[in-house]
Order: structure tokens, then sequence, then C-alpha cells
């Protein structure tokens, strides 16, 4: 019934969300296709439910070459590679937005464990690379919310950019989105929507450490 259910949700709000953003979202298309490189989305391979591999949406905020250039998959807050419209997307998380046509068509859901590329995925430890994707993953989750300022915090790191992720964010992220998988219920994603909200709004807000069982903040 739960898979049900949040599958009915899923498709009730990203429709909902689609018709009433739709005029935003077609002006960031033609501002997309008329600054940068002249790119509007952005495809890339990503880890999915039960580990299967599916092409993630998002609007296009980097040079096309940028897995080629600097810290490779890992972004750092300004970035060089990041163009300046897509500094903005990327702050206000606007351009997460696509990810509502992966809910669509059923790769991911609106709330579940972020999708990540091999190399972020390969720095959980082993137990949770066997269980991250036990659900389908989320446009929002805990990781999302908890790490909503990762670029930031990477930025602020005092070793490479590469092991402060492998050291310190993979970890706690790692026991995150465990915790979603033991406590996933209808309730829980309503929740962690809710929170989604909230701390854009109140972006230093303490309010998802009050989460029933939320393993101990480590950073």
């Amino acid at each position: 019934m739960y898979k049900f259910l949040k599958r009915l949700l899923d498709i009730v709000i990203s429709l909902m969300v689609l018709l009433i953003l739709s005029p935003f979202l077609l002006i960031i298309c033609i501002l997309l296709k008329l600054t940068g490189e002249g790119e509007i989305f952005y495809f890339q391979k990503r880890i999915g439910y039960k580990n299967q591999y599916f092409y993630i949406w998002k609007f296009a905020t980097m040079l096309k070459n940028s897995p080629n250039m600097g810290t490779g998959e890992i972004t750092l807050r300004n970035d060089p590679r990041v163009t300046p419209l897509g500094g903005f997307l990327r702050i206000t998380k606007i351009n997460e937005l696509p990810q509502i046509i992966n809910v669509l068509k059923g790769d991911m859901s609106l709330v579940g464990p972020r999708p990540l590329v091999d190399k972020t995925f390969n720095a959980y430890p082993e137990n949770v690379q066997k269980r991250v994707y036990d659900s389908k993953p989320g446009i929002t989750g805990i990781g999302s919310i908890v790490f909503r300022d990762e670029e930031l915090l990477i930025s602020s790191a005092t070793v490479p950019p590469a092991q402060y992720y492998e050291a310190v964010i993979a970890p706690y992220k790692g026991e995150l989105e465990l915790w979603y998988q033991q406590h996933k219920s209808l309730i829980t994603d309503l929740k962690l929507i809710f929170l989604t909200a909230w701390v854009i709004i109140f972006p230093n807000s303490k309010l998802p450490y009050k989460l029933r069982n939320l393993p101990q903040r480590k950073i």
C-alpha cells in the first residue's frame, strides 16, 4: 500500500508542479538558450533503484566539458565551471526542477536518497552501497536537506575536495540515507517535503535534526 500511495503522490504532485510552474520553466529555458553555451538541459548517468543506471534531467548550469575540468564530478562554491545563470539556479535549487520528468517516468520519486554518479557512490561504505537504493532515488531527501550546502562545506575544507568528501561527507550522508530506509513511510515523506521548503526559507534552521532517531550530526 505504501508503494502505491507513494507513486500516486509522486504523480499528482509532479503534475501539479509542472502545470503551475510551466510559464516559469519556459522562461528559464529561454534564458539558458540565450546564455552560456546555449544548452538547456543536462543529462547525466546516475545510479538509481536497485543500483541500476538511469539518466537524470537537470537544467544546464556548467560548461559542457566540466567533468574533465577542475575537480571533476565534485562542484565547489563559486566554481569557475559554473555559468553566471547556472550559479543562481544551483543556489536556489531551481536546476533540480526538470527531475519532475524523471519522477513522472518512474526513474525517481519526490523523496528518496539522492542519485549519485559512480565516483561519489563508491565513497559510501559497502553496507550503504548495498541498501541505499532499496528505494527509488529522490529529488529531495534527508541527505539533500542536511547537505544542502555541500558545495560550501567542500569549498571550505582544508584538504583536497575528493579527500574531504570521502572521509567526512560520504560516511555521514550514508548514515542519513540508511535512516531513511529504516523509517520510510508516507508520513516521513511528507515531513521531508515540508523540511525541504522550510530550509530554503530558513537555511540555518536546526528543525531537520529533530526528526526521530536521526543520526547525530558529525559536521
